[in-house]
């Protein structure tokens, strides 16, 4: 029997894995409102969640930017302000809003900040190597790329940016970009070598947020540069953005995309068949506006209808749930790991 690491990585190149690789995530806000109850599931379904041990501190626990009523500034210079415990907020001071601020401007250095925190490289390159020991992926972070430029612009500022062709906006995409090389290289030589994430948000529930004409344009070309440094040290790249890219798909592959996650109710999954099936590995983002709303058994027929619509021998399909608001049912819940269990899982037991 291969390692999950080994199986992920198969799946993703296309080199025939043994069972289809899936999983789930749970807001602060679901663990605040299920609590021992959500902790009980998880541990009945050790196929999915293996190792997984209750830990009732997660259950009031709420990172920043996730605390109702509070503001907080990130290392950019971001204020993000939250209106609902347990669910991200949104940024509500943007440090670039005036372009005037973009001359003294300066990212935070990814030595030693991230986003929100502080990085410890030397601790992270044991945890890599502890990583590699147990079979699993040597994951790197690789932050955000589209939503950092409105995040620091604002959202309105930026679309006007791309419809005026703003002539400051290929100097903010620039520093966005040697940013990112500096921070990809830092995880490459910590030893992420197997595949490095970012995180995107380009797209709305039926389009880009810009035009593919304007994307080609102005966030290709970043986008290329900083995945072929990833896939020139021989690693993959993954992407995740919510939203439809159907538009891009042939351009994200051309950058070196190897595993994207369409949503699947923005993108349809006839669009995700047509377009994705054999140019990227699918990392389908199960519907999780019809999670709230709907019955175990609308779960298990869309879970086996992607698997049967999607996947082939050849590898190319992952599958995963992400419940992220507090309503969903513990019986839903329950049907999404126990569908992904039975149709993706199963030959994992088998072998």
């Amino acid at each position: 029997m291969i390692s999950d690491g080994e199986n992920w990585l198969r799946a993703a190149t296309f080199k025939k894995p043994q069972w289809i690789p899936c999983g789930a995530s749970f807001a602060p806000l679901l663990w605040h409102t299920h609590r021992e109850k959500l902790d009980d599931l998880l541990l009945q379904h050790a196929l999915m969640f293996p190792g997984h041990k209750k830990n009732p501190e997660v259950y009031d626990s709420f990172p920043p930017a996730y605390r109702a009523g509070e503001t907080f500034r990130d290392n950019w210079g971001c204020v993000w302000r939250n209106d609902i415990g347990g669910l991200e907020g949104q940024v509500v001071e943007h440090p670039l809003a005036d372009w005037s601020a973009l001359r003294t401007y300066q990212p935070p250095d990814p030595l030693t900040k991230t986003e929100r925190g502080e990085c410890d490289w030397d601790k992270t390159r044991q945890q890599l190597a502890d990583t590699k020991k147990k079979g699993w992926l040597r994951w790197g972070n690789g932050e955000r790329l589209f939503d950092r430029l409105y995040f620091l612009r604002g959202f309105n500022n930026l679309m006007m940016d791309f419809a005026t062709d703003d002539p400051h906006l290929p100097e903010l995409i620039d520093m966005l970009t040697q940013h990112e090389i500096k921070l990809v290289n830092l995880w490459l030589e910590a030893g992420a070598t197997d595949v490095i994430g970012f995180h995107t948000d380009i797209g709305t529930q039926k389009a880009l947020m810009i035009s593919p004409a304007k994307f080609r344009q102005y966030i290709k070309p970043m986008f290329k540069r900083i995945f072929q440094t990833v896939r020139a040290a021989g690693a993959l790249v993954s992407l995740s953005s919510d939203g439809c890219l159907l538009a891009i798909v042939d351009d994200l592959a051309e950058c070196g995309v190897n595993v994207q996650d369409p949503q699947l109710r923005a993108n349809t999954l006839e669009g995700i068949q047509r377009v994705y099936k054999g140019k990227l590995c699918i990392n389908l983002d199960l519907d999780r506006q019809m999670f709230p709303f709907c019955t175990p058994e609308d779960i298990w027929n869309q879970v086996r209808e992607a698997k049967q619509r999607l996947n082939s021998p050849e590898g190319g399909l992952m599958m995963f749930a992400a419940v992220y608001d507090d309503i969903t049912p513990l019986k839903n819940i329950e049907a999404l790991i126990a569908a992904m269990e039975e149709l993706c899982l199963k030959p994992k037991v088998q072998g």
